[in-house]
């Protein structure tokens, strides 16, 4: 045998040997964290098929339920959309509110659509998007159905500048105010609207025609 081979045998008796004394102290500890890294993974895993499950159930039951409403079943449109607010997933409780308080509206009961509009909107564990977009069903509905003051209450701290919903709010506002015979208001913000470029083309032609209106009928001065 040659020095090579007899120094090569050497070491790799060391090395074996510091191997095992190694795994002698340490070989729980490794065990262990292996078992935990298997467990971790298959509880993530397990979660994320839970929660994907969940997520589409809720989804399939929302579709449904908007069926419904499409086909003017509204009593069971409600009744779907109420278990789905208790038992859905994710987003889908609080869509599934103002889901139903549409419904409510198309239906002929205004006053139960303002209330379901106005309780997601003071919900605050509901996205703040979806908060203002309620304000802005209510206010819609209050046109009709409620004062300028009642809107305002709802709708006037969306008109601010910056705000994605100052558009329709400005408009919803103004609407309110020429429903009121509050003309010299009713103008100021269908101008708000005309002079904010970014205004969508629909929303500015809406608030031309209206302030055309206005002009034409010589009350706004």
């Amino acid at each position: 045998m040659s020095d090579d081979s007899f120094i090569r045998e050497v070491n790799e008796e060391l090395r074996q040997d510091q191997v095992k004394a190694l795994w002698r102290r340490y070989g729980a500890v490794v065990i262990g964290v292996v078992v935990a890294v298997v467990v971790a993974t298959a509880a993530y895993v397990g979660y994320d098929y839970w929660t994907q499950r969940r997520a589409n159930q809720s989804g399939d039951a929302f579709s449904q339920a908007l069926e419904l409403a499409q086909q003017g079943e509204n009593d069971e449109a409600l009744s779907a959309l109420e278990k789905l607010e208790n038992d859905g997933y994710g987003s889908y409780p609080v869509l599934a509110r103002m889901r139903a308080a549409t419904v409510q509206a198309t239906s002929g009961n205004p006053d139960a659509a303002i209330a379901g509009f106005d309780a997601v909107a003071a919900d605050g564990s509901a996205p703040g998007v979806i908060r203002d977009i309620a304000r802005l069903r209510a206010g819609l509905l209050l046109i009709d159905h409620g004062s300028y003051e009642d809107v305002a209450r709802r709708v006037e701290s969306l008109t601010a500048d910056g705000n994605p919903l100052r558009f329709t709010a400005r408009e919803v506002l103004g609407l309110s105010a020429w429903k009121q015979g509050n003309l010299k208001e009713a103008q100021a913000l269908f101008e708000e609207i005309l002079d904010d470029p970014q205004t969508p083309q629909g929303v500015r032609q809406r608030a031309e025609l209206m302030s055309e209106l206005i002009a034409g009928s010589g009350a706004s001065s």
